[in-house]
Order: structure tokens, then sequence, then C-alpha cells
């Protein structure tokens, strides 16, 4: 019994002897990586918030490209800070990097789309080439924007469809914004007869475009004949307007122009087609001899 007791001492002390030799080794290792993480979430925090207040001053930034930044700088952060976590635990990072490069590598090719999507509404959101309530047109889609998100921009039609589209399509494509300007022109055509008076016809369309306040005095509205048709003498009235009033000022002059111009007595010609018949019976005999 006296022979087990002192081997069980005897094996208490070297467990003692290699635990106190491991703790004088790593515990300064545990508490220098226990420091360095707080550290490193005390910062990421830190430059999370002074970097979303300082995009929030810049008025060309759309709010959800700042948050998306704005945590992209946070968890940069930790994840610099993770590794060295790691290195003061005396753990090899070079392998474990490795490993998330070809983790990362292979999430990237499976979500290749989705990271697409994300890349070009990053670019929509920073170079903003529309914003919400904007009526846009690719070719592909039209509507009104009501939505612009990291992965996909939710769009009204004029006829209330709702679409959704990635951001992928649009940022491929050549975007015109039709309200993105304050002001537009207005481009319409008239057409009198060969017989009417042109000054008539041309003071009559530019009395009616400068007596409606919904006509912009500058630019100047401007009235020229554009071209002598096969059957009419063309017009054209060029005014500009806000673009709120585009399209009532538009529907309104044109409809007005037509009453203007026929309440002066100016015609407007439509298409015209002669037809000359020829009787082969009348012809005289022997006509076609020879």
């Amino acid at each position: 019994m006296e022979a087990t007791a002192a081997e069980l001492t005897s094996e208490v002390g070297t467990f003692l002897t290699a635990l106190s030799v491991w703790a004088a080794d790593a515990l300064p290792r545990l508490i220098g990586a226990l420091l360095l993480l707080i550290a490193g979430w005390w910062i990421a925090g830190r430059a999370e918030s002074a970097t979303a207040a300082l995009l929030s001053r810049q008025s060309h930034i759309e709010r959800t490209l700042c948050g998306v930044l704005a945590s992209l700088v946070r968890y940069g952060i930790l994840t610099l800070f993770a590794v060295a976590v790691l290195g003061q635990l005396g753990i090899q990072t070079t392998s474990i990097i490795a490993a998330l490069g070809a983790v990362g590598l292979a999430i990237g090719l499976a979500l290749q789309g989705t990271l697409s999507n994300i890349a070009a509404g990053m670019m929509l959101l920073w170079l903003r080439p529309f914003r919400v309530g904007d009526y846009i047109d690719t070719g592909a889609v039209a509507g009104t924007v009501k939505d612009v998100g990291l992965f996909a921009c939710e769009l009204e039609s004029f006829d209330g469809v709702y679409q959704f589209v990635p951001n992928s399509e649009l940022w491929n494509r050549r975007i015109t914004n039709f309200t993105r300007r304050p002001t537009r022109m207005i481009d319409l055509a008239f057409s009198i007869g060969y017989g009417d008076d042109i000054a008539t016809g041309k003071d009559v369309l530019l009395k009616l475009a400068t007596a409606d306040e919904r006509t912009l005095s500058a630019p100047a509205p401007q009235l020229y004949v554009d071209q002598l048709g096969p059957y009419a003498v063309v017009l054209r009235l060029r005014v500009w307007a806000r673009t709120d009033t585009y399209w009532p000022l538009s529907r309104d002059l044109v409809e007005k122009g037509k009453l203007a111009l026929e309440a002066a007595g100016l015609s407007i010609p439509l298409p015209q087609r002669e037809l000359h018949i020829r009787d082969e019976s009348k012809k005289p005999a022997g006509a076609d001899a020879g």
C-alpha cells in the first residue's frame, strides 16, 4: 500500500509539474489571444461606425451601399484579428488561409450568378444611373423603379405589372432614364396643306405653346418648317417642360394644336392616291399593230 501511495504521489507530482510548465508557456498565449480578440472586436465595431458615419455624409452614395461598405470593413478587420489570434495560439495560419481560400473559391464558383448580381448591385448603388421613383427603359424591361437592392431591383411597368430584375441584367445593358433630368424637350410635328399660309400656321402653334404656363421660356420654344412631304408641309414644334409635366403638356399640345389650326382655316391633309383607269375597249383598231 505504501508503494502504491508513493507511486500515486509521484504521478500527481509529475502531472502538476507538467501542468505548471504548460501553463507557464500557454497561459500568456491564451491571455494574449483573448486580448487580441477583444481588441479586434472593439476596433471592428468602431471602424464600422466611423465608416458608416463618413459615408452617410456623402450625398452621392446610397444608404444601402453605406451599410454594405461599413459591414465589409467590420468583417475584414475581424478576419485579420482572427488570423492574428490563431497565430498567437501557435497555430500555423498558412494552411488555414490556404484552406479558407480554397473554400472561398469553391463558394464563389457555386454562387457565380449571385456574386455577379451583388457586384452589379454595388456598382448600380455607387454610380446611381437611376434612383427609386425614376422611369427607366433598358430595351428588355421598362418601368418605374420601386426598390434598388444588392441582388435585384423591383420595377413597376406603366400598366401596373410588377417586375423583379436581377442587377446583372440591368448593369450589362444600356439604360435610358426618362426622369433623371429636371426638364425634357417635347418634339411634335404638325402637317398643313401646300395651299395654306405657312406664316399663319407657325404663328398659331407658337402662340398656343407660349400661352401654356407649363411651357418653359428657357430654352425658348422653336417652330420651323421641318420638311416638304409628298402631300403636306410639316411644321416642327419644340418646347421644353418640366419632367413631371412632360406627358400632360405633350398630349394637350397635340389636341389643341389640331383645333387651333382648323380654327385658323388651315387644313390638315391626309395621304391621297390618284388612280387613273384606262378603258382598253376604246382603243382604236390597229393601235397595237406593228
